[in-house]
C-alpha cells in the first residue's frame, strides 16, 4: 500500500474516532453544578454525601470546553461561577488551591496539579486569584539550596512505580522554573545528567509494566520540554512504545493517551513511518472503544471509573512504599469520568497532529451545549 493510501486510511480511522464522541457533550453538560459553579468528576459523584465538585475535574472541563471551541460561547453567568469556584479554592495564607479533603493537601503531586490547574483555568476564563500566589517571596524547599542537593532529592524518589515516581520528580519543575536563567542552568544540567544515568536500557525510566514505564516517561518529558533539554535515546523509547502497543493490553485511558502524547511532543526528534503511524492510530482507536460508556463519557479504567484518581495509578502489586491516602471523588462505577474524557479528546487532537490532518472541534456533536447546562443540582 502506497503512502497516499495509508494516509487516506488514517483519515478514515480519525473519522471513526470522532464518532466515539456522539453523546460526549451531553454527558459533559450533565456534570455541571450551577450551585457551586464547578463540574463533577462522574455521575456517581452527585450521590456522594457532602461532596462538591473538585479542582481537577472542573479544570479538566474547562480544558475540554476550550479544546471544543465552547469556552467563548458560555453564558457570562456560567463563566462567572467558574471563576468564583476556583477563587474560593485558594488558601489566603499559602496562596495554593485546595479541595475540602484534607488528604489532598498531603499529596505533593495533587497540590502541584491543583495550583497549575487553577491558575491556568482562571487565566482562560478571564479571572484572577483573590490572593497573592506563592512566588519569589515564598521560600524554596531546602533541597533546592544547591544543584547537588536537588539531585539528592531526585535520588530519594522511589521509582518502583515509574508513573508515580516520575510524576513526583516532575512536580519539582515549578521550583526550578522560579530560578533566574543563569542560576537555573546548573540545576537543569545536574538533573539531566542524573536522569540520563538512570534511564533503562529500553529508553524508559523506573519500574512497573511497560505501560507504567511509558506513563512515567511521559510525566518526565515535562522536564525536558520545559527546560529545552533533548530527551535521550528517543529511538529506544519509540521502539519500546511500539512493542508495548502491539503486545500489551491498555486497560487505562492514561495508557492510551501517554504514548500518543509522547509521540506528539517529540515528533520533531522522531521519524514515524506512515505505515507504523496507521497501525498506532488503529490500535489507539480500538483501545478507546473499550473505555466508551453508555452514558456518553469514557472511563479511566476498563473495569470502572477509579473512585480516587490520585492512587489509581499505583496498584497494590507495584510495591510502592509511600502510597498517598485516597481522595475519593467518585464511587468507582462503570461510568464516564472527567479525567478520561479530557484525555480522550486530547488523544483525538494529537492523532490529527501526528497525521498532519487539520484538527477541528466536533461541531457536529457540541449542539446546544450551553443550553443543556444547569440541569443538575
Amino acid at each position: 500500500m502506497n503512502t497516499a493510501d495509508q494516509l487516506r486510511e488514517i483519515a478514515g480511522l480519525l473519522v471513526d474516532m470522532d464518532d466515539l464522541f456522539a453523546k460526549f457533550y451531553e454527558w459533559l453538560a450533565g456534570q455541571y453544578s450551577p450551585v457551586t459553579g464547578g463540574f463533577y468528576y462522574a455521575r456517581s459523584s452527585f450521590e456522594m454525601e457532602g461532596f462538591n465538585p473538585d479542582i481537577e475535574s472542573t479544570a479538566q472541563a474547562v480544558n475540554i470546553l476550550e479544546r471544543s471551541g465552547l469556552l467563548d460561547t458560555l453564558p457570562m453567568s456560567v463563566k462567572s461561577k467558574l471563576i468564583t469556584f476556583f477563587q474560593c479554592k485558594q488558601d489566603p495564607v499559602s496562596g495554593y488551591f485546595y479541595d475540602e479533603d484534607a488528604n489532598m493537601r498531603r499529596d505533593e503531586v495533587m497540590v502541584a496539579r491543583a495550583f497549575s490547574y487553577s491558575t491556568h483555568s482562571l487565566q482562560k476564563l478571564g479571572g484572577k486569584p483573590l490572593h497573592p500566589l506563592p512566588g519569589e517571596a515564598a521560600p524554596l524547599p531546602e533541597w533546592m539550596s544547591a544543584p547537588a542537593a536537588y539531585v539528592g532529592w531526585l535520588r530519594s524518589v522511589d521509582l518502583c512505580s515509574s508513573w508515580r515516581g516520575c510524576d513526583l520528580m516532575s512536580s519539582s519543575n515549578q521550583y526550578v522554573a522560579r530560578l533566574g536563567v543563569s542560576e537555573r542552568q546548573p540545576y537543569v544540567e545536574a538533573a539531566a545528567h542524573y536522569l540520563a544515568s538512570i534511564q533503562n536500557e529500553n529508553g524508559l525510566w523506573g519500574g512497573g509494566n511497560l505501560y507504567i514505564q511509558i506513563s512515567g516517561t511521559f510525566k518526565l518529558s515535562s522536564f525536558y520540554k520545559r527546560f529545552g533539554v533533548k530527551m535521550p535515546n528517543m529511538d529506544r523509547i519509540y521502539a519500546t512504545m511500539l512493542r508495548c502497543l502491539r503486545g500489551d493490553e491498555a486497560d487505562d485511558m492514561c495508557w492510551i493517551r501517554n504514548p500518543i502524547d509522547l509521540l506528539e511532543t517529540f515528533r520533531g526528534d522522531l521519524h514515524v513511518p506512515v505505515h507504523e503511524l496507521r497501525e498506532i492510530v488503529e490500535i489507539t482507536l480500538s483501545n478507546m472503544r473499550k473505555l466508551l460508556r453508555q452514558d456518553g463519557g469514557f472511563s479511566r479504567e476498563i473495569k470502572q471509573s477509579p473512585p480516587a484518581p490520585n492512587v489509581a495509578q499505583v496498584k497494590k502489586d507495584d510495591g510502592y512504599p509511600n502510597m498517598p491516602a485516597a481522595v475519593p471523588i467518585g464511587r468507582g462505577l462503570v461510568e464516564g469520568d472527567m479525567n478520561a474524557g479530557t484525555q480522550a479528546l486530547l488523544i483525538r487532537e494529537n492523532c490529527h497532529l501526528l497525521a498532519g490532518i487539520p484538527h477541528k472541534p466536533l461541531a457536529q456533536y457540541t449542539g446546544q451545549f450551553a443550553e443543556k447546562l444547569g440541569g443538575r443540582p
